[in-house]
């Protein structure tokens, strides 16, 4: 019996990953030839490609109520993302980056793992924060276009808090979408020669492609979610332990392949930028929208270690990043075995104990 639960939860964990990367490139490609422009195809593609596994699997768990997978999906991702893939990365190459990273998207991540902290001191991340977690993602990704620091000597991050609190993103957003709308709604009202036109383009394969992949997406992540439920109630374990541990490595594969890449050919700003990046869209996208669906309730061993644990992390990749913004091979092995250390004390605490 147990050997078919993994055998299904393998099948939907390769149908949600899968599925995340023919979806994001189906429907790009199919923006493109419907004359959506490249920024709002970077802004809602792009961005979160490789946080789709985590956030079709949590808005599923949401769904049926389960906050500690949601929760432990999360955590465990962003953790993952540091001292799994980083440290993967880092042992195989030199990643190097850039000062402005750092102070812009680096800080960005800390603030929201605190913010997170804040948020689910009481227990519970409700409906309003959700929202104010949705706001800061659409302000972070505005900020990416439209954001400059005013000086060499202010933060990025300082920038960053002023570009929300003044809705400056509310309107950036606006004057952006409103055009390519109107261009799109052009393109629909075309006689029958468009169509074919269109169809001759690769159209037609393209909207396939889009609806098996995202068929694929939504199957594997309730596949992936009722396994991981079987599974909490089979051995008797937290849920949020099976969200941090199997659902989370499972659904940071993507960073793992992109992470490893970069790294190997020497693009270290694409290799740190897309684990910080993912880390962002996890609290602030995922979470929003997850909490948003039904408010998530939140267990003291998340309180108390896996939450601090990840601020932890947070700190010690900015630290490293800070010396020289180089994250050498010890670096990358210090963070490996912090993160078998964080495994091993997880499930001493919640399953042997």
């Amino acid at each position: 019996m147990v050997l078919s639960n993994i055998a299904v939860f393998v099948f939907g964990l390769a149908l949600l990953v899968k599925g995340s990367d023919f979806f994001v490139k189906s429907a790009a490609a199919i923006a493109q030839k419907l004359g959506v422009s490249e920024f709002i195809i970077g802004l809602t593609l792009v961005a979160v490609g490789t946080s789709i596994p985590e956030l079709v699997s949590s808005v599923f768990a949401a769904l049926k109520a389960e906050s500690g997978i949601v929760i432990g999906n999360v955590v465990g991702s962003n953790i993952a993302n540091i001292g799994l893939i980083i440290g993967l990365g880092a042992v195989i190459a030199t990643i190097k980056t850039k000062q402005e990273m750092l102070k812009r998207d680096g800080y960005i991540m800390l603030f929201a793992a605190l913010l997170f902290y804040v948020f689910i001191i009481n227990g519970r991340i409700s409906r309003g924060e959700a929202l104010i977690f949705l706001l800061l993602y659409v302000a972070y990704i505005m900020f990416l276009f439209e954001g400059k620091p005013k000086s060499k000597d202010n933060y990025a991050f300082n920038e960053f808090i002023r570009y929300f609190l003044k809705f400056r993103y509310l309107i950036f957003l606006k004057n952006c979408i409103l055009p390519t709308l109107n261009n799109t709604k052009e393109l629909t009202i075309k006689p029958e020669e468009k169509l074919k036109e269109l169809s001759k383009t690769g159209l037609l394969k393209d909207s396939l492609v889009l609806i098996l992949s995202g068929f694929a997406v939504v199957l594997g992540a309730n596949y992936l979610v009722n396994e991981a439920i079987f599974f909490a109630e089979f051995f008797n374990i937290p849920k949020t332990v099976i969200g941090i541990s199997l659902v989370a490595v499972g659904t940071s594969l993507p960073e793992v392949g992109v992470t490893i890449s970069a790294a190997r050919q020497g693009y270290g700003t694409i290799a740190v930028g897309n684990v910080i990046g993912s880390n962002i869209a996890n609290i602030f996208l995922v979470l929003g929208i997850s909490a948003l669906i039904f408010p998530l309730s939140v267990i003291k061993s998340t309180i108390l270690y896996s939450a601090p644990f990840m601020i932890f992390m947070c700190i010690m990749l900015l630290v490293f990043l800070k010396s020289d913004c180089n994250i050498r091979r010890i670096e990358g092995i210090v963070f490996l075995l912090l993160y078998a250390l964080f495994l091993a004390v997880l499930f001493v605490k919640n399953v042997l104990v």
